[in-house]
């Protein structure tokens, strides 16, 4: 694949949101129309090959991304939300943090037996909000197709708490 643009706009900040941690800032990519249109139709091609019948997005970055990928694929798109964001009946999953754990829920009914589901979210890092987030897919029944995220955070290993799933990244740190 050639150089996205995106690459050279994604800015680093150090420190942030706590001291050690550098942070991939994209608000730059997504305020460039054609960087942002960019990776949406790198993703809308990658997912074709997967057949998915619905796009869920990761609160809150993955709501940005798999909307627009969504719509351009002709699908629906569901939420992941933190708890206590979502007003219907919801499932939950734990996972893991540095320091405690954290949950992730998705409405009961988002989901129906079978399926075919594509998670999207801005970044791998650990993976443990994107392994939760499989776990909800299929306790309702629906089959991950794949994962697509905008960065991977190569040095911390994220894709070994996904497992064996299909993995789009398209920019690796």
């Amino acid at each position: 694949m050639t150089e996205l643009l995106a690459s050279r706009l994604i800015r680093d900040i150090p420190d942030f949101p706590k001291p050690g941690i550098l942070f991939k800032d994209i608000t730059p990519v997504l305020a460039n129309y054609a960087a942002f249109q960019e990776i949406i139709d790198h993703c809308v091609e990658w997912a074709s090959g997967k057949a998915p019948d619905i796009i869920i997005g990761i609160e809150s970055r993955g709501f940005v991304f798999g909307t627009p990928i969504a719509l351009a694929m002709g699908l629906g798109f569901v939420p992941i939300r933190k708890i206590g964001k979502l007003p219907h009946e919801t499932i939950r999953e734990e996972y893991a943090l540095e320091y405690g754990a954290n949950a992730v829920e998705v409405h009961r009914d988002a989901i129906r037996p079978g399926q075919r589901v594509l998670i999207v979210d801005d970044l791998l890092a650990t993976g443990g909000t994107a392994a939760a987030a499989a776990r909800l897919v299929e306790a309702l029944g629906g089959k991950v197709v794949g994962f697509s995220f905008l960065i991977e955070l190569e040095f911390l290993n994220g894709r070994a708490a996904i497992g064996d799933y299909d993995i789009q990244a398209l920019l690796k740190y």
